[in-house]
């Protein structure tokens, strides 16, 4: 049985942004409650070499776009990355999610042998069948900054549990 490329990429997609914009919604309303400038949080860093929080968000809503769309074949559109707030990440999560919902199964069905090329004609140009795409570069990049949002979060006392990482499913 063949894997379908929209139901293992889009719902996935869909399901952890869903989950994130909650997440953030919790970590707004902890900061106000505990009179936090949300800015600490949101430029808060696991270790001083990795992104801020911010940077994870916007990168996770980049993969979630960009993967599908070339999937699909269409133009991935570029977002400014000039977030500096909650609400404007709230905002990109959405109009990802709004991009995202748009494409359909019949658009991303049969990507499997598709060609993707990252990084075009830089000496990191690397080029992969559309499932290696997807499952083994796509897909780990995307939970890894998912991830590392929900643990910037966590570790700076927002009261969230696995539960809130998955999301309804």
């Amino acid at each position: 049985m063949s894997i379908s490329m929209y139901t293992a990429s889009v719902p996935v997609f869909k399901q952890l942004l869903t989950a994130l914009a909650d997440v953030l919604a919790k970590a707004e309303a902890h900061a106000e409650a505990r009179k936090i400038d949300p800015a600490v949080l949101l430029q808060t860093r696991l270790y001083p070499d990795m992104f801020p929080l911010v940077r994870q968000v916007q990168i996770a809503c980049d993969f979630a776009k960009s993967v599908p769309a070339r999937l699909a074949g269409v133009d991935v559109p570029a977002y400014e990355d000039n977030e500096q707030t909650f609400a404007e990440l709230q905002a990109r999560i959405a109009k990802t999610l709004n991009l995202i919902s748009e494409l359909s199964a019949e658009q991303i069905d049969g990507s499997a042998a598709l060609e993707i090329v990252l990084r075009p004609g830089t000496p990191k140009e690397k080029k992969l069948d559309g499932q290696t795409y997807l499952l083994s570069y796509g897909l780990p990049q995307f939970f890894f900054h998912v991830t590392t949002t929900y643990a910037l979060l966590r570790h700076n006392g927002v009261d969230i549990g696995k539960r809130d990482f998955m999301g309804a499913y």
